[in-house]
C-alpha cells in the first residue's frame, strides 16, 4: 500500500485521487481508530482485575502477568527472524499471546498456592506446582504451536497475513514456554513473600488469671472451680 501510493504521487496529475476497498480498506480504518497502545494499555489492567477477583489477592496477579513481557519479546522476535512488520495482525497476535502466557502462569500460580495454603512451606509449594504442572504446560502449549503451524507456513493468496498472525503467536507462545516457566515460580514465591512482609507482629493472646481461694476440685469463694 505505502508503494501503491509512493508510485501514484510521483507518477499520476493532482488532479486524480485513488481509494481502498476491502481489506486494504478495512486496515486503513483501523489505523485511523483506537491506538495500538491504548488497546495493550486497556488490555493488562482488565487481566488484573480479573486476577485479582479470581485469587483474591493483589499481588498474585502481578506473579503472573510477569511472564507476558517475555511471551511478548518472543513475538517480536520472531517477527524480526521472519522479517515481518508489527502490522494490524502481529498487534492482534500480541493481545492473544498475553492471555496464553497469564494461562501458563496461572495453571502454576493456582496449584502453589493451594499447596501453600494447605500447609506447605513458600518454597516448597512453588517448586511444587512448577514440577507437577510441567506436564500439562508442555503439552498445552506445544499443542497449539503445531496447531498454528500451518499458519506460518501457509502460501496462496492472502498467506502473508496468515503467516504474520501465526509467526506472532507460535514465537510468543514458545518463549512463555520455555522461558516463563522456569520464571512464574520465582515470582509466585517474591509476591507472597511481599504480601506477608516479615515483621508484623502476632496478635496478643488473652492470658486467664489465675484464681484465688478453694482446693482443687473445690469451688473458690467467687463459684468458680480450680
Amino acid at each position: 500500500m505505502r508503494a501503491l501510493e509512493e508510485v501514484f504521487a510521483q507518477t499520476m496529475p493532482r488532479d486524480m485521487g485513488f481509494d481502498y476497498s476491502g481489506m486494504s480498506f478495512q486496515e486503513r480504518v483501523a489505523e485511523q481508530g483506537v491506538p495500538p497502545t491504548a488497546v495493550f494499555g486497556f488490555s493488562l489492567p482488565v487481566v488484573f482485575l480479573l486476577l485479582a477477583a479470581q485469587y483474591e489477592s493483589w499481588t498474585l496477579p502481578s506473579g503472573v502477568l510477569l511472564g507476558a513481557p517475555i511471551a511478548v519479546l518472543g513475538a517480536i522476535g520472531a517477527l524480526w527472524l521472519a522479517r515481518f512488520e508489527l502490522d494490524v495482525f502481529s498487534q492482534i497476535g500480541l493481545v492473544m499471546v498475553i492471555g496464553l502466557a497469564a494461562k501458563n502462569a496461572i495453571l502454576i500460580v493456582e496449584f502453589a498456592k493451594e499447596e501453600h495454603q494447605h500447609g506447605a512451606p513458600l518454597v516448597d509449594a512453588a517448586l511444587a506446582g512448577a514440577r507437577l504442572r510441567l506436564r500439562p504446560i508442555l503439552m498445552t502449549a506445544f499443542a497449539f504451536i503445531l496447531g498454528v503451524l500451518p499458519l506460518v507456513i501457509s502460501t496462496g493468496a492472502g498467506a502473508n497475513s496468515r503467516r504474520i498472525l501465526g509467526t506472532t503467536v507460535a514465537g510468543g507462545m514458545f518463549a512463555a514456554t520455555l522461558v516463563a516457566i522456569f520464571i512464574i515460580p520465582v515470582t509466585f514465591y517474591v509476591s507472597e513473600r511481599f504480601r506477608r512482609r516479615p515483621g508484623r507482629a502476632a496478635p496478643p493472646q488473652t492470658e486467664l488469671a489465675p484464681i484465688s481461694g478453694g482446693t482443687d476440685g473445690e469451688p473458690s469463694a467467687d463459684g468458680r472451680v480450680r
